[in-house]
């Protein structure tokens, strides 16, 4: 039981910070971004060129590992230099698609657009990297027993598991703070009320829209790299993870940092419970079944405002 619950934890941090992107893309500009997803795989392979490129400057060669952890510092350094390029990259989409159907297209054209620009991102990456599976590091790590077996099953660990709560505690609790106690955030809250008000109080809204991509998309590439760091990086792993995205970012409330971060947790459990009980393989179909209960039960989310 205690197992299954931390599991379902990790799984629902990467699954948090992902869909706190897509629940301020949703909310800013307007349309749900299919390519979100795609934003989580390629903050993973950057990752791993970046990582590439620290490790033949410094000479190192291979990655020391910084106990407790199965990665050195390089790491660390590498996922910074990921979630600025994949910044750069959504900026770079946004001004070559996004912004010019934004002032002439409708929403339902920006989502089919969003598909076709994932579609297009997916094919690139596996041009560029292949397909076969990466790997951070190949250190093996020795879970920690934090409760004894005979207590509900027991609880183990690994320092890794724990550093992705951790970062993802840290980034949603920074993004809060931006939100509420900054100029940025609170242009950003008006943006997301009403744009063409907040245009006429002052309010840069393209500057806005700018900034909403950088976050987004940085926050995906984090995500990726925890994916990575505590299990394989591989092509389709933005893909897998859409749906529960989705599902997160509804569950939540659109429009609600917190509330995605406690969607993502919810269906990290939820997917984490289906494993016993209906075996791996239809692990993503409780995505989709609890993405279905919510909009039958309370289609505006658990934090989410009355239309």
């Amino acid at each position: 039981m205690l197992q299954l619950i931390a599991d379902g934890l990790v799984v629902g941090s990467v699954i948090s910070l992902g869909a706190v992107g897509l629940t301020l893309t949703y909310s800013i500009l307007r349309f749900a971004n299919f390519g979100q997803g795609e934003f989580l795989t390629w903050g993973a392979y950057l990752a791993v060129s970046a990582l590439s490129l620290t490790l033949a400057v410094t000479g190192a060669g291979v990655m020391a590992p910084i106990e407790p952890f199965s990665f050195g510092w390089q790491l660390p350094v590498a996922m910074v230099a990921s979630a600025a390029l994949t910044a750069a990259l959504a900026l770079a989409l946004d001004w070559a698609l996004f912004a010019r159907l934004r002032r002439t297209g409708s929403a339902i054209t920006l989502v089919i657009a969003s598909f076709g620009a994932a579609l297009a991102l997916r094919n690139l990456l596996q041009f560029l990297y292949g397909t076969l599976p990466e790997y951070y590091t190949r250190e093996i790590q020795i879970a920690i027993r934090l409760v004894p077996r005979d207590t509900l099953g027991g609880l183990r660990v690994t320092p890794d598991q724990m550093l992705v709560l951790g970062v993802t505690a840290a980034a949603v609790i920074g993004l809060h703070l931006l939100l509420t106690r900054t100029t940025l955030g609170r242009a950003m809250r008006a943006t997301a009320q009403n744009p063409a008000l907040a245009r006429v109080a002052g309010v840069d809204v393209e500057g806005v829209v700018r900034a909403t991509w950088v976050i987004g998309a940085g926050l995906a590439a984090v995500a990726g790299v925890m994916a990575g760091l505590v299990g394989q990086i591989r092509p389709g792993l933005g893909f897998e993870l859409l749906l529960p995205l989705f599902a997160a970012a509804i569950l939540g409330g659109i429009g609600s940092v917190w509330g995605a971060v406690a969607g993502g947790l919810i269906v990290g459990l939820a997917e984490s419970f289906s494993v016993p009980l209906f075996g791996a393989e239809y692990r993503l179909a409780t995505a989709f079944l609890v993405l279905i209960a919510i909009l039958l039960l309370r289609p505006r989310g658990l934090f989410g405002e009355k239309a």
